[in-house]
This record gives structure tokens, C-alpha cells and sequence, in this order.
């Protein structure tokens, strides 16, 4: 095994993570859609929460063999984009495995920070970040709260009412 810095994959920041959703963001998730908590205290839990993104095989290119059959020649992996009638798109994240696997068992996780995954959603053009689409509880982050989280601005509560605010020294 080599030493040299220059070849070592540098760590994630989740070596050792088994893919367990955080019981502090389930409950979250649990108390905002059964109405006993809002949406800021669930966003509040989601902003410090590993999240995984599924990634998915994409066909590349495509070979035609002498019966006429089609192959796959080349294939990418890529992150999940759910497309509405209407054209807006949302990034797919899991807050664990199991919430992965109820939507698609075959999908590879990819774990991330929770503004790492809407950094990505709004790099690819979404609009919203989807998280848990199959359940046990949804939660979409969109607008004005899909950019502050992609920012790393914090939420702030006051007197029952949320706001982000830019982290100090940016």
C-alpha cells in the first residue's frame, strides 16, 4: 500500500457511516408530517444531516451487433433528476438506505451533506430537493430555502419565526 499524498483518495467525511437515517431527522420528518412540528424545524435538522443521493447507470453509447440487437457500449453514472409535467426538476436524497431502497433497491448511495446535495440540485438546474420521494415521510426544499441551504447560510428562529442568515466572515 502507498503512502504518497498525492495518490490517496481523500476521505468524504463519512468513513465508518452505515447508511442508518439520523433518528433526529426522521423524528423531524415524522413530527412535520403528522403537523406537530413545521417545516423550519425540519430544515433546521436537515441543514447538519448526512443525506444520501442515489446514482444511477445511464446508457452512453450504443452498439449494434450483426442481428440487429442493440448493446450498451459505454454507460455513466448519474445523480437522480425527477422531472414534473410541467419541465421543473427536483434532485432525489434519502435521509437513509432503507428510504433508498423503497425507491429503487438497485441505485448506489452516495452519502453527502445535506448542502452538498442542494448544491448539486441547483448546479443541475432543479428546483427542488426532494427528500425521502417514497417515504416514510417526505420533504421538499425548494425556492428561496433550496439556495440558502446550496449557500450554507444558516436558519435562524426568532420568536416562532424562521429566517437564513449569511455565516459570519462571508
Amino acid at each position: 500500500m502507498t503512502t504518497d499524498p498525492e495518490r490517496q483518495i481523500p476521505d468524504p467525511g463519512f468513513a465508518g457511516d452505515d447508511g442508518a437515517p439520523d433518528p433526529a431527522l426522521r423524528a423531524a420528518l415524522a413530527a412535520h408530517a403528522s403537523g406537530e412540528g413545521t417545516y423550519a424545524a425540519a430544515l433546521a435538522v436537515l441543514l447538519g444531516s448526512r443525506v444520501v443521493v442515489p446514482v444511477v447507470a445511464v446508457a452512453g453509447e450504443v452498439e449494434v451487433d450483426e442481428a440487429g440487437l442493440a448493446h450498451d457500449k459505454t454507460s455513466d453514472m448519474a445523480a437522480v433528476l425527477i422531472a414534473r409535467p410541467d419541465g421543473r426538476r427536483g434532485l432525489l436524497a434519502f435521509s437513509g438506505l432503507d428510504a433508498l431502497a423503497a425507491w429503487d433497491p438497485a441505485a448506489r448511495p452516495v452519502p453527502v451533506t445535506s448542502r452538498t446535495a442542494a448544491r448539486a440540485a441547483v448546479q443541475e438546474g432543479a428546483v427542488a430537493l426532494l427528500l425521502d420521494l417514497k417515504g416514510p415521510h417526505r420533504l421538499v426544499v425548494e425556492g428561496e430555502d433550496l439556495r440558502a441551504l446550496a449557500a450554507g447560510w444558516e436558519l435562524a428562529s426568532v420568536e416562532g419565526r424562521s429566517a437564513w442568515i449569511r455565516p459570519a466572515g462571508e
